[in-house]
């Protein structure tokens, strides 16, 4: 299936359970850059986030698909991005998509009262190189609340015991970006779509 019918489902279920598809739309406020326009980023392969769905892109056979999608309901945002193999994965694909996921929790052990920001960032790194990957170094994730990106901002890299301390009530959308090979990016010219400038494989969580 295209990209731009596995969105439509998203959009339609999102829309069903009383929510708003907060990323359609959504203006960054750059000149020359268009309003976001799809209710999901679906990203395949190379592409590491922002994919944008289209109709020309088909999933195939062994693909890597990152779904990322932000709902608004009753005032506030919910982020989640997961990542895919679709069909059998070779060797590469899955470690990959392992790596990032493990990545996740690796930060996750450290959001807890009292630790600061940079603890979770420098978990995930840490743990990313540890494995032989990179990470993205261009965006982060952040916290999460009546708008879809608050601060903190949280690197995936970074000095552990560095950053603001993490107090109860915080919500925080966590999102390792990891590269299979070097962390150099390039922009597509749709204007959103980040992907690999060696085309390796990338994964978001």
């Amino acid at each position: 299936m295209s990209t731009y019918a596995l969105d439509k489902i998203a959009e339609e279920e999102m829309i069903k359970l009383g929510a708003i598809p907060a990323e359609k739309g959504y203006d960054i406020g750059v000149q020359g850059v268009p309003a976001y326009p799809a209710a999901t980023c679906i990203s395949i392969n190379d592409e590491i986030i922002h994919g944008v769905p289209s109709k020309d892109k088909i999933i195939k056979e062994g693909d890597i698909v990152s779904v990322d999608t932000v709902a608004l309901k009753n005032g506030f945002h919910g982020d989640a991005a997961r990542t895919f193999i679709v069909g059998k994965p070779s060797k590469e694909a899955q470690k990959l998509v392992e790596v990032t996921e493990q990545a996740f929790f690796e930060g996750i052990k450290y959001a807890k009262k009292g630790n600061r920001i940079g603890d979770i960032s420098h978990a995930i790194g840490e743990f990313v190189r540890s494995k032989g990957y990179t990470v993205l170094k261009e965006y982060q994730g952040h916290g999460i609340g009546r708008q879809m990106h608050e601060d903190p901002g949280i690197p995936n890299y970074g000095k552990a015991g560095r950053g603001i301390r993490i107090e109860p009530g915080m919500t925080l959308a966590i999102e390792p970006m990891v590269i299979q090979g070097k962390n150099k990016i390039v922009e597509l010219d749709d204007g959103w779509t980040i992907a690999t400038m060696d085309r390796k494989f990338g994964g978001s969580l």
